[in-house]
């Protein structure tokens, strides 16, 4: 686990780029590029999960961006959160609609709500990455004049297995009702505009659980309708929410695969 030391010590010595290595900087101008430089994207995994809510992504999944993602994860590089949480919010603004994008309060504050790590992998981090990330970007959105908090009422309920050596089918079955939202967190989530937030995304099986606890717990909670942002059926979606009183469900998250960002489908 990380000490405080260890955490001052990252403030006050001399960095080195997170992304390429290059001395004394905490993120150069090219891997910040890689990082945020582009406009965020749909992106569908293939073969796409049923539930999965339509998620943005702020990058490719590349060395730079790989890289920066498990510096921070992994060796608890927690100077290179801001940028992250900058490079989420983007995402999140580009799912918002149009109204909301600009700072417009249409549908409420956007809450964020991260998808939880494994307890034994945040005791063995020393942090939370998502959450933490998450934080950064509700405080860029609200800088960005975007009303925005987190609302981290997701948590595991059993045991996963580790999810790097599973494909596709073998991960949804792994998570499938992995996740509950916390006693009393659905209330939580009313008068808002939810989208679900992780660092990347691969075959969609976390988002998807996530979406499917999310759902449920509204359910429970009386909400009328759910409504998932889903495929290319999103203003329809927006539509039906906007006339039951419906809840959608939106995604972002800071890098995916290259072959899941839509403009590359042939």
């Amino acid at each position: 686990m990380r000490g405080w030391w260890q955490d001052l010590t990252d403030l006050v010595l001399p960095a080195e780029c997170g992304g390429c290595g290059r001395p004394r900087t905490v993120l150069c101008q090219e891997c910040r590029a890689a990082l945020s430089g582009a406009v965020p994207r749909r992106v569908r995994p293939v073969p796409e999960p049923p539930g999965l809510p339509a998620v943005r992504a702020a990058a490719p999944y590349g060395d730079e961006v790989r890289a920066v993602l498990l510096a921070h994860k992994e060796r608890g590089a927690l100077t290179l959160t801001g940028a992250l949480g900058a490079a989420l919010a983007g995402a999140v603004r580009a799912g918002l609609p149009a109204a909301g994008r600009t700072g417009g309060r249409a549908g409420g504050p956007v809450l964020l709500v991260p998808v939880p790590s494994a307890r034994r992998a945040v005791r063995a981090r020393g942090h939370d990455p998502v959450r933490r990330i998450a934080l950064a970007a509700a405080g860029e959105l609200r800088r960005g004049g975007t009303p925005a908090r987190v609302v981290a009422v997701l948590r595991q309920r059993r045991a996963v297995a580790d999810q790097s050596g599973l494909d596709w089918r073998r991960r949804l079955d792994n998570l499938a009702g992995a996740l509950e939202v916390t006693a009393g967190g659905a209330r939580l989530l009313g008068g808002g505009r939810l989208v679900l937030v992780d660092d990347l995304i691969t075959t969609g099986a976390s988002l998807t659980e996530a979406a499917r606890a999310v759902r449920e717990a509204l359910v429970r909670d009386g909400r009328r309708t759910v409504v998932y942002a889903h495929a290319t059926r999103e203003e329809m979606g927006e539509r039906m929410a906007g006339s039951t009183g419906g809840t959608v469900i939106r995604a972002a998250v800071i890098a995916a695969p290259p072959d899941s960002f839509e403009k590359n489908r042939n």
